[in-house]
């Protein structure tokens, strides 16, 4: 009885020695999340934008200008609706809500939403300005795409 107690629980050691050698193997011929190759572009909505319009050097450094300038105002956008959303989240302490100032600022975080929209717009609107006759169609069938490229993820509950 005990030399079968043994016996399993060598085999049990070495299932899960060999078990551990596995996922390091897969661990080290997988590599880190986000390495790449020496060269290779990472992927994103940047990348896909200068493969799909064929943007050459000087264009390049414009539209890197653009993002920056569409980051700034959307974060700057951004922390605006974040601090709207901590004083509308503020009125729930009050017993009862004030309705007007709820809505007031509900109102401001809409305009704020419509002031990312415009940003995003003309931020695109930039880049088709960057845009040779050339590679006006690639930028026509780009746009077809953007909503999908751009938009952030839907939360699931």
């Amino acid at each position: 009885m005990i030399m079968e107690k043994t016996k399993l629980l060598t085999w049990a050691v070495i299932a899960l020695f060999l078990l551990n050698l596995g996922t390091l193997g897969f661990l080290f011929v997988s590599g880190p999340k986000g390495h790449r190759e020496p060269g290779q572009r990472p992927e994103g909505p940047k990348n896909l934008i200068i493969e799909k319009l064929h943007f050459d050097i000087e264009q390049i450094k414009k539209y890197e200008k653009l993002i920056q300038w569409h980051r700034a105002n959307i974060s700057a956008t951004e922390d605006q609706i974040r601090d709207s959303k901590n004083a509308l989240y503020l009125h729930l302490k009050q017993n009862p809500i004030d309705e007007k100032a709820k809505d007031s600022i509900i109102n401001v975080l809409a305009s704020y939403q419509k002031q990312i929209e415009t940003i995003h717009f003309k931020h695109f609107q930039d880049i088709k300005a960057l845009c040779t006759k050339e590679q006006l169609d690639n930028f026509n069938s780009l746009t077809e795409e953007l909503a999908r490229l751009f938009s952030k993820p839907l939360h699931r509950r």
